[in-house]
């Protein structure tokens, strides 16, 4: 079945789904594969539970009319949504960058959301197969979509872009994120620079921080959004403000460093005239989740969360904002940071010895890279050993940071605490 006929199937509900546990009435399903289980065995069940259709590549599953064979599932559901973003009237903006991506996506929907029907990643959906789902949950009367984009390697940022087709798009940051896939940090810039080229050669628009030497270098060449100029910084001990056009805004987020994230959705709203009324309420009452810099009071800590990701460049603006935080009693626990390749032994030191010579109260590392590290402190190569410890020396009146890489889940920590 080519794309054209597919659509035309999909286009009845604009549903599409992969997992039969959050399968939905009337959708199409894709039966994807991985490492560990095979889609296709699921597609009778997908509409036994609902779906309208299935898609799948082995024909041994094609056993009812409403189940489509093709050649390949997940090709095909990238070519359907490149195919279905073409039908499209949306303003897609894309994103990436190594750090705040998902926190500038989600600013930037409350925002967009006070004016226009708006669509944009769940969640950190930002893969090969996540785009293409993004894409999908569009229907034609979506006026504004926010497409998140992730890469580990090169040409990645490419082949998604040429999936959304971003008429706007917007790098975070370049930083030392992914760098064993990407080959170093050079290696960052290229690959996250590629959604510049791709805006480039469509003729179309950038937003970008003007503050950011590379972002305006790399940006020359074609038509830019710099930050709107009557956004400053007001205060972030410990959550941000900012001021805009005489106005307050008081966020819920953590560190300077969420300024740019907030910064973004104040010009993007303002781009697309938003009113500024509603700016600020979407930006005040975004609560920020998933241990993504929350900020958590208990009985007798005071906790910021940082736990869903870091690397090397988030580490260190994580540590440099915790040191402004006026109180006295500071504690500072680190799990691992991954995917760093023949780096990692370097920018584990030198994380241990950044938060070591700003002298909080305790500074506690966790992980296996963290162990290996040459310095007199508290090393611990397991979650287990440092639950240990800290069960013998409990943690009391502190304000305490939390951060670490998604696979060391120390969002745990909180259970010690």
């Amino acid at each position: 079945m080519n794309i054209p006929q597919l659509y035309r199937y999909y286009s009845e509900h604009f549903l599409a789904d992969t997992d039969t546990r959050s399968i939905r009435k009337n959708t199409m399903f894709f039966a994807l594969k991985g490492p560990n289980f095979n889609g296709n065995t699921f597609a009778e069940k997908a509409l036994a539970l609902g779906a309208s259709y299935a898609v799948v590549d082995e024909k041994e599953y094609q056993i009812h009319p409403n189940i489509f064979l093709v050649s390949d599932v997940l090709t095909t559901l990238q070519d359907l949504a490149k195919y279905h973003r073409q039908q499209l009237n949306t303003t897609i903006i894309g994103l990436t960058g190594s750090n705040g991506k998902t926190t500038s996506k989600e600013l930037i929907h409350a925002v967009l959301s006070k004016k226009y029907n708006t669509v944009a990643t769940k969640g950190n959906l930002n893969n090969h197969i996540g785009v293409p789902l993004t894409l999908l949950a569009m229907h034609p009367d979506t006026e504004m979509g926010i497409v998140e984009m992730g890469a580990n390697h090169q040409k990645e940022i490419e082949f998604l872009s040429n999936i959304c087709v971003p008429d706007y798009g917007y790098i975070t940051n370049f930083g030392k994120a992914h760098l064993e896939g990407f080959g170093g940090l050079e290696g960052v810039i290229a690959g996250k620079s590629e959604l510049y080229t791709f805006l480039e050669t469509h003729n179309s628009t950038a937003f970008i921080n003007p503050e950011d030497p590379l972002q305006v270098s790399k940006t020359k060449a074609f038509l830019t959004i710099p930050f709107a100029n009557d956004i400053q910084l007001i205060a972030a001990a410990p959550f941000v403000a900012v001021a805009f056009k005489n106005q307050t805004i008081q966020s819920n987020l953590v560190g300077s460093y969420n300024y740019a994230n907030i910064a973004i959705a104040i010009t993007v709203g303002n781009y697309f005239k938003v009113p500024q009324k509603d700016i600020q309420v979407a930006i005040e009452n975004y609560e920020p989740t998933n241990n993504r810099s929350q900020y958590i009071q208990q009985e007798t800590n005071t906790i910021i969360l940082d736990a869903y990701n870091a690397n090397p460049s988030s580490m260190q603006v994580a540590l440099e904002n915790f040191k402004t935080v006026n109180t006295d009693q500071k504690v500072v626990i680190l799990g691992d940071m991954f995917e760093l390749g023949s780096e990692s032994r370097k920018e584990h030191q030198n994380i241990v010895q950044l938060a070591l010579d700003m002298e909080f109260k305790h500074c506690y590392f966790i992980g296996k890279h963290f162990s290996e590290t040459q310095e007199n402190a508290h090393l611990f190569e397991t979650f287990e050993e440092f639950a240990a410890y800290v069960q013998g020396l409990p943690i009391r009146n502190s304000t305490v940071l939390i951060k670490g890489s998604r696979g060391m889940r120390l969002e745990r920590v909180m259970e010690l605490l």
